[in-house]
C-alpha cells in the first residue's frame, strides 16, 4: 500500500434506510411476502445445499458463459465453484454513465463481503455474479453523472435520447470525449490514474452506454474477484426462455396474483414500490425499431411466444426469477427500492410455482475524504448537519454578522415579544380579540426574520470562502441534499486512492456482511484476515 493511512478517506458504515416498506422488510417482519431469511450456519447449509441441488452439474455457467466472459480471479472463482457444485451471490444495476453512483461499487463489494462470509461458514464455495442490467432503458436517469469539486457539484450529461425506450446496450454515446475530459479534471491529481484510464478506453463514440458500462466493470471488479454479467446478451435470453415462456403463458393468473399483492400491501399500511398497470405482462419486446414495450396481456400470446427469444426480456419484477432460475443464486443483495419490490416479486414466483429469490439488505457505506474532513473541522459542523445546507449556511453566516447588527436584531426580537406582552396585559378589558394581538406578534416578527434573511443575504455576498467551504463539503457528502452512494459517480474515489481504496471498502463490508449473516467472531476475523 503506497498511501499512508493520514492520506486515505474514512469509511462508514451507514443504515440502508429506505421506505417503510424497505425497513419492514430489513427488519424481517413480512415473511409472508419475503424468502425466509436463514438465521444459522446450519439454516445457512441447507438453504445453500436446496440453492445447489438443481445446478449442480455446472452447466448453468456453460450457457451464461458467453454474456459473463469472466477472466482472471472472478474466471478462477467462478471455475472453483462450478467444479464444486457450489452457489452464487448476485447483486446489480442498471448501465450508467461512467459507471453509476458510488453505491454502484458498494452493492458489489457488499455482495463479495457476503459471499466470502457464506464460504467461510458452510464451507461451500460461492462466486460474486454482478448482473449489469444493460437492457435496462431509463436513459434520463442513466445519461448524467455528478462529481464533488471545490466550490460544489458538477454534473455532466450526454445528450437527451432521440428515441425513448432504447435499451442501454444500444445507446450510442455521442459528445463522449468531451464528458470524459469532464471526468478527469474532477479526479484532480490521481495517485491511481489506472481508474481514469479505463473510463477513458471504454467510454468512447465508438461504444454504446451498455458495452463501455461492462468493460468498465468488469476491469475494476474481475481482479477482486466479481464476475460481471451482460443481462442484454443473447445467452441470457436464451437461459431464460423457459420462465419467460411460462410468464406470458400465465400472465392472467400473475395479474390476478399481483392485484391481490397489492391490495394486501396497501391494507398493511405500505406503498407497493411497483405500480401495477392493468392489462401489461412481465416480459418486454423489442421491436425492430429497437424499442422496448411490454407486452399486453390481451396480446397473441401464441406469436409472442414464438417471436425471436433474444427479443424478449423480464420486467423488474420478474428479473429476479429469472436470475434464480439460470444461476444457483443463493442471495441477490438488494438496495432499499429493491427490497421493497420483493414484496411483489414473491407473489409472482408464487404464481409461477418458481421459487422464490431470497433478498438480503446491501452494505451502505459513506466514504469521509481527508479533505471533506478538514472543512468540517475549519467549519466545527458535523457532516449530518450538511443534509440541510441551507440551515448549515444560515447559522454559519448569521455569525459572520457585525456584532452590532446582531445585537440590535436580537434587542428588536425581544422587545417584540415583550411589547405585545404588555399590550396583553394592559388590556384588562379586551378591547381587541386576543387573535388580533397574537396576530399583530405573528406580522412584526415575520417582518424581522424578513429584514434579518436581507442581511443574511448581504454578509454571503461577502462571505465568498465560507460559502464555498460550505458548498465543498455539502457537495461531499450530501449532494443536493442526498446520501453521497446514491449521487457522486464513484470513478474520481478510486483515482484518487487507488487499491487502498478498494481495500478499505472491503474490510469494512466485510463486518457488515459477518453480522447479515450470523457469522461468528472467530469466523469474523479470519475472514478479514484473508481480505
Amino acid at each position: 500500500m503506497t498511501d499512508s493511512a493520514q492520506s486515505l478517506p474514512r469509511i462508514i458504515t451507514e443504515a440502508l434506510g429506505g421506505s417503510a416498506l424497505a425497513i419492514a422488510a430489513q427488519r424481517g417482519e413480512l415473511s409472508q411476502w419475503y424468502a425466509r431469511l436463514p438465521r444459522s450456519a446450519g439454516d445457512w447449509q441447507k438453504h445453500l445445499d436446496e440453492v445447489r441441488g438443481s445446478q449442480r452439474d455446472g452447466a448453468w455457467l456453460t450457457r451464461l458463459g458467453p454474456a459473463i466472459d469472466a477472466r482472471g480471479a472472478a474466471r478462477a472463482r467462478l471455475d472453483r465453484v462450478v467444479a464444486a457444485g457450489g452457489v452464487v451471490v448476485s447483486t446489480g444495476q442498471q448501465a450508467a454513465l461512467f459507471g453509476g453512483p458510488l453505491y454502484t461499487i458498494v452493492k458489489a463489494i457488499g455482495a463479495l463481503g457476503v459471499a466470502d462470509a457464506l464460504e467461510r461458514m458452510t464451507g461451500i464455495p460461492t462466486a460474486i455474479v454482478f448482473w449489469a442490467a444493460t437492457d435496462d432503458a431509463d436513459y434520463e436517469e442513466a445519461r448524467a453523472a455528478h462529481f464533488a469539486v471545490t466550490g460544489g457539484l458538477r454534473t455532466v450529461s450526454l445528450p437527451p435520447a432521440p428515441q425513448a425506450g432504447i435499451p442501454m446496450s444500444e445507446m450510442p454515446m455521442p459528445g463522449i470525449d468531451a464528458l470524459v475530459e469532464e471526468l478527469a479534471q474532477a479526479c484532480g491529481s490521481a495517485s491511481s490514474p489506472e481508474a481514469l484510464e479505463i473510463a477513458r478506453s471504454c467510454y468512447t463514440s465508438a461504444s454504446t452506454l451498455g458495452e463501455a458500462y461492462v468493460r468498465q466493470l468488469r476491469a475494476v471488479l474481475e481482479p477482486l474477484g466479481i464476475a460481471v454479467l451482460d443481462a442484454a446478451h443473447g445467452a441470457v435470453r436464451r437461459a431464460a426462455q423457459p420462465v419467460l415462456t411460462r410468464a406470458l403463458e400465465s400472465a392472467d393468473t400473475i395479474e390476478r396474483a399481483l392485484v391481490d399483492r397489492y391490495a394486501a400491501i396497501a391494507k398493511a399500511g405500505f406503498s407497493a414500490q411497483v405500480e401495477h398497470v392493468p392489462g401489461l405482462s412481465l416480459v418486454f419486446m423489442t421491436d425492430e425499431g429497437g424499442e422496448k414495450r411490454r407486452l399486453p396481456i390481451a396480446s397473441n400470446k401464441r406469436s409472442a411466444i414464438s417471436a425471436s427469444v433474444e427479443r424478449l426480456s423480464p420486467n423488474v419484477l420478474l428479473r429476479p426469477i429469472v436470475e434464480r432460475f439460470i444461476m444457483p443464486s443463493a442471495a441477490y443483495i438488494a438496495g432499499p427500492g429493491e427490497l421493497a419490490y420483493f414484496a411483489q416479486v414473491s407473489a409472482v414466483a408464487d404464481a409461477l410455482d418458481l421459487s422464490r429469490p431470497l433478498a438480503l439488505p446491501r452494505w451502505s457505506a459513506t466514504v469521509l475524504e481527508p479533505r471533506v474532513e478538514r472543512l468540517l473541522a475549519r467549519l466545527a459542523i458535523r457532516r449530518e448537519e450538511l443534509r440541510d445546507r441551507h440551515a448549515v449556511e444560515r447559522r454559519l453566516v448569521k455569525a459572520k454578522l457585525p456584532a452590532e447588527v446582531a445585537d440590535a436584531l436580537e434587542r428588536l426580537r425581544r422587545d417584540v415579544e415583550s411589547d405585545v406582552a404588555a399590550l396583553e396585559l394592559a388590556d384588562r378589558d379586551t378591547l381587541v380579540p386576543p387573535a388580533s394581538v397574537q396576530g399583530l406578534r405573528r406580522s412584526l416578527l415575520h417582518r424581522l426574520e424578513r429584514a434579518e434573511r436581507r442581511y443574511i443575504a448581504g454578509a454571503k455576498r461577502r462571505e465568498d470562502a465560507l460559502m464555498r467551504d460550505i458548498e465543498t463539503a455539502a457537495a461531499g457528502l450530501y449532494p443536493n441534499g442526498m446520501r453521497q452512494e446514491r449521487v457522486l459517480n464513484w470513478v474520481p474515489f478510486l483515482a484518487r486512492y487507488g487499491p487502498a481504496f478498494m481495500e478499505l471498502m472491503r474490510s469494512e463490508a466485510t463486518r457488515h456482511a459477518a453480522a447479515l449473516v450470523g457469522m461468528s467472531a472467530a469466523d469474523l476475523a479470519a475472514v478479514a484476515e484473508r481480505v
